[in-house]
């Protein structure tokens, strides 16, 4: 595979920003010029990194380029700050990482790479932070991606948050507590594209969502009972999902290393047949 770095000015982050890309390598038996000439659009798995990290986390904590290579797949890893992958509108000049992704940075991708935008072909998957986002894309966009990876995160229900609970001195109160205020309080929250919850029981039993996989390790302490309290949920409303657990793995990369791999598996890629060597 290849591994392309692009640094361009972004309409919605209001600043310079930073990608990874993996893009299929050109095959040895065939022609630089016939290959670089043709017209093949790549499927796409867009995936996003989670709390502290940025574009780079995948690459380096984990082999998706060795997957990609196996799936024939372009992978885009954009940068999201602590975002939540949300829009903020009092952060700095304007930090609008939700309609970054689907306004800014896919038509991008679509017309600069060899990247496919039909349904079909695009997938989306992120952990922790970025299995909040991943969740949140498919929910409110559910035509753009075929099928989506929720790994080590699940959908909270928000019916009875209140505002004392929003007072708390931790990192989830404190993100939350921002992302209420961005709003306009908390009915607007309640009521806004991060209420994914609802979102998703209003869609229960209808073909409108991708294809959904949750995956989290037993031993997570942050997200699993909670992933227990959804899935509950979803199966008595009809919400179509698949789980995915592994024992003894808590909130870590080694669990994440499986569980990207997993999800290849559930988006149906096959093997391309091509040497990661």
């Amino acid at each position: 595979m290849s591994i392309l770095t692009l640094n361009f000015e972004s309409e919605y982050l209001r600043s310079n920003h930073e990608i990874s890309v993996i893009v299929p390598n050109k095959p040895r038996d065939i022609p630089a010029k016939d290959y670089y000439e043709n017209s093949k659009k790549y499927k796409v798995l867009w995936l996003l990194h989670g709390t502290y990290g940025d574009h780079t986390d995948w690459l380096r904590r984990t082999n998706i380029e060795l997957y990609a290579c196996e799936k024939d797949l372009i992978v885009v890893m954009p940068s999201a700050l602590n975002s939540n992958y949300s829009n903020w509108d009092k952060c700095m000049m304007g930090f609008h990482m939700y309609d970054y992704l689907i306004k800014e940075l896919m038509p991008l991708v679509y017309n600069w790479l060899p990247a496919s935008s039909k349904r079909e072909d695009n997938f989306i998957a992120g952990l922790s932070m970025g299995g909040r986002g991943t969740i949140k894309f498919a929910a409110n966009y559910p035509k753009s991606f075929a099928a989506a990876a929720v790994l080590s995160a699940a959908p909270v229900n928000f019916q009875d948050l209140t505002e004392e609970e929003l007072l708390k001195d931790d990192m989830f109160a404190r993100r939350l507590n921002g992302m209420v205020r961005n709003a306009g309080g908390l009915e607007a929250f309640k009521n806004s594209p991060e209420n994914v919850w609802d979102i998703l029981t209003n869609q229960a039993g209808s073909s409108v969502l991708p294809r959904l996989l949750f995956a989290c390790g037993t031993a997570d302490t942050m997200i699993y009972e909670n992933l227990l309290v959804f899935k509950e949920h979803a199966e008595r409303v009809g919400i179509n999902a698949e789980y995915w657990t592994l024992d003894g793995y808590g909130h870590e990369w080694r669990f994440w290393d499986l569980a990207i791999q997993q999800a290849l598996e559930f988006f149906g890629l096959e093997d391309s047949g091509a040497s990661p060597y």
